[in-house]
C-alpha cells in the first residue's frame, strides 16, 4: 500500500479513537454539556395522558347520551377491551394450531410421496393426531 495512505488512513483512525474516548472519558453528558432540559417533566407528560383519557371519555359518554345509550366507564372499557385480547390470542392461537397441522402434514406427505404412498388429507391427519375415527367429532377414549 502507497505510504501516504497509510499515514493519511492512521491520522483519520488515530482521531476517530481520539473522538470515542474522549466521548467516553468525559466527565459531564452531552445533555449537561449542551445545558439540555426537557421541555416537560415524566410526571406532567403521565398527569397531561390522563387528562386526555378523562376529556375523551366523556366526549363519548356525551355522544351516547345525546343517543340514549348507557354511559361507559373506564372499568367497562378495560373489560372490553380485555375480552377483545383473550379473543385475539384464542384466534391467534387457533391459527397457529392450524398452521403446525398444516405443515407437519405437508412433511408427511413429502414422507409418503418419495416412499411411493398415496397422499393423506387434512381431515385424515387431523382425526389421526387427536385420536379420532374420520366420521366422529371426539376422540375415542380407548387409546387407539
Amino acid at each position: 500500500m502507497d505510504p501516504f495512505a497509510v499515514i493519511i488512513l492512521g491520522i483519520v483512525g488515530g482521531m476517530l479513537v481520539g473522538l470515542v474516548l474522549l466521548g467516553l472519558f468525559h466527565p459531564r453528558t452531552g445533555a449537561d454539556t449542551l445545558d439540555w432540559k426537557p421541555t416537560r417533566s415524566a410526571e406532567l407528560e403521565i398527569q397531561n395522558e390522563i387528562d386526555d383519557l378523562d376529556q375523551m371519555l366523556e366526549a363519548a359518554n356525551a355522544r351516547r347520551r345525546r343517543r340514549g345509550e348507557p354511559e361507559l366507564t373506564e372499568q367497562g372499557i378495560r373489560a372490553s377491551v380485555g375480552a377483545d385480547l383473550a379473543d385475539t390470542i384464542k384466534r391467534r392461537e387457533e391459527h397457529l394450531a392450524e398452521l403446525e397441522v398444516v405443515q407437519m402434514l405437508d412433511a408427511k406427505n413429502a414422507r409418503r410421496r418419495a416412499k411411493g404412498l398415496p397422499e393423506i388429507s387434512v381431515e385424515e391427519y387431523r382425526a389421526k393426531i387427536l385420536g379420532e375415527r374420520p366420521g366422529r367429532s371426539e376422540p375415542r377414549g380407548d387409546g387407539a
